[in-house]
């Protein structure tokens, strides 16, 4: 089978394309080649998906049977999708994001029929608005879609609401018995799911005709609450969390750019229904609980010391809300 992903080398993208060539799909990335990812038996096209008419002229006459947009988040982009890929492909697979899913939501658990809403984050009502034009292509022209939801999936990051996205900084501060920040009082409930989990379920879909036309999520079943997640990344380290909770709208009102995160996502409780995936994808089961998938996070990163990247910024922040509201630890 041959298959495009367009991007290919993001957190969740990356784990799915080693799965994948691992499963012989005769898999290309198309991408502009800046984050080098080492993925053997990836052929990769060099071009600018914003630039169409070099990405024409990269696929030349080349048809696909799966292409997947990990980088498409406007109906902006799904058009420029639609004009290049109609009549080339037989499932076109855009990841949307869970965060799309209703909120504040009217029942904390979530099933692919939960209504789409989100009045706090623009980046979720774009990803509704893709999803609503790339579902009006499915039933007037039949264009060939499936549509994926993520939640919050790690690998080489942690999976965190307030403490630095890609970079070292929350380990830091626990290594150094500095306060860190857990919003509300930590009891609201939240799923992780590991990259490797997430692909086992999304190659399932890749090329699975009966998927055309549908929505799904991909999570593991495993429910944590964010004192459990936090408190698990600490014991993995080694070291005992020093947690300062913080009403989340207190948070929001000295940095305001965590709105669209927390109140628009990670806020609420949410406990994610797998049946559809299960139902599409038999045998699928997420296997590796948060204790073991963050001991494999740490390890990534303790394989390079230069992954060990510490953000300022993201000190400054926390140390900006925690003198803001008083509140140096529990």
């Amino acid at each position: 089978m041959r298959v495009l992903f367009i991007g290919g080398t993001g957190i969740i993208s990356t784990a799915v394309s080693r799965l994948a060539v691992e499963k012989g799909l005769d898999l290309f990335h198309l991408n502009r080649g800046v984050r080098k990812v080492n993925l053997p038996g990836v052929q990769t096209l060099m071009a600018d998906i914003h630039q169409p008419e070099n990405v024409r002229a990269a696929l030349e006459d080349t048809r696909f049977d799966v292409v997947v947009d990990w980088i498409a988040y406007t109906p902006d982009d799904i058009e420029r999708d639609l004009a290049l890929f109609r009549g080339r492909v037989r499932q076109f697979i855009f990841i949307s994001s869970a965060s799309a899913y209703q909120k504040p939501p009217t029942h904390y658990i979530v099933t692919e029929s939960t209504p789409l809403h989100n009045p706090y984050w623009a980046y979720s009502r774009n990803k509704i608005a893709a999803e609503e034009r790339l579902m009006r292509a499915y039933r007037e022209e039949g264009f060939p879609v499936t549509i994926v939801r993520p939640s919050l999936t790690y690998d080489s990051n942690f999976p965190i609401a307030i403490g630095g996205w890609g970079c070292y900084t929350l380990a830091d501060r626990l290594k150094k018995g500095q306060p860190i920040i857990v919003h509300g009082d930590g009891s609201s409930l939240e799923v992780v799911t590991h990259s490797e989990d997430f692909a086992r379920g999304f190659l399932g879909l890749v090329g699975n005709w009966q998927a055309l036309g549908h929505a799904f999520h991909i999570t593991t079943d495993e429910v944590l609450t964010w004192n459990q997640i936090y408190e698990t990344i600490a014991d993995a380290l080694g070291v005992e969390a020093k947690i300062a909770h913080i009403p989340t709208d207190f948070i929001v009102r000295v940095v305001p750019e965590l709105l669209g995160s927390l109140q628009g996502d990670k806020t609420w409780s949410l406990v994610y229904d797998n049946r559809k995936i299960k139902a599409f994808v038999p045998g699928f089961q997420a296997v590796i609980p948060f204790r073991e998938g963050i001991r494999r996070t740490l390890a990534w990163f303790d394989a390079d010391e230069t992954r060990k990247r510490i953000d300022p910024a993201v000190n400054d922040e926390m140390e900006r809300i925690l003198a803001a509201y008083g509140k140096a630890a529990v």
